[in-house]
């Protein structure tokens, strides 16, 4: 893992940090073909420089965000954006986070993706990649 990302999981409180290690860790044997790193701020994984999934402290808790996840059909992804594709789930404890379905939700982040890696150069208009 990143070591940026282990210093970011470092400036929150037991709870909020093992949530992170926790998500970390599963993204990070989850999807063997990533690079991850902190990206405006927050750590995220991407495949072919597409941003993929990542997480950031909000104040419901961590907020786990997967760019292309309103099209995962998953119900517990909830936390839609507005314009874009990106769909999440906050957590508090990690005894909150069902590892099947995180990884299930991995899965689907590797199957189903749209072209973020591009989007200024569209003008802000995403094309499906998967």
């Amino acid at each position: 893992m990143h070591p940026d990302i282990i210093q970011y999981h470092q400036a929150f409180s037991t709870a909020e940090q093992s949530v992170c290690e926790m998500l970390a860790g599963v993204i990070h044997v989850s999807l063997k073909n990533s690079e991850s790193k902190l990206w405006h701020g927050h750590p995220v994984w991407f495949l072919d420089g597409n941003p993929i999934v990542g997480y950031s402290k909000q104040k419901k808790g961590i907020k786990l965000m997967f760019w292309s996840g309103a099209d995962f059909e998953e119900e517990a992804l909830k936390e839609k954006g507005g314009k874009f594709k990106d769909a999440g789930i906050f957590y508090n404890d990690v005894s909150e986070i069902d590892e099947n379905d995180l990884k299930r939700w991995l899965k689907k982040s590797e199957e189903i993706q749209w072209d973020y890696k591009n989007i200024v150069k569209r003008k802000g208009k995403l094309e499906r990649l998967k």
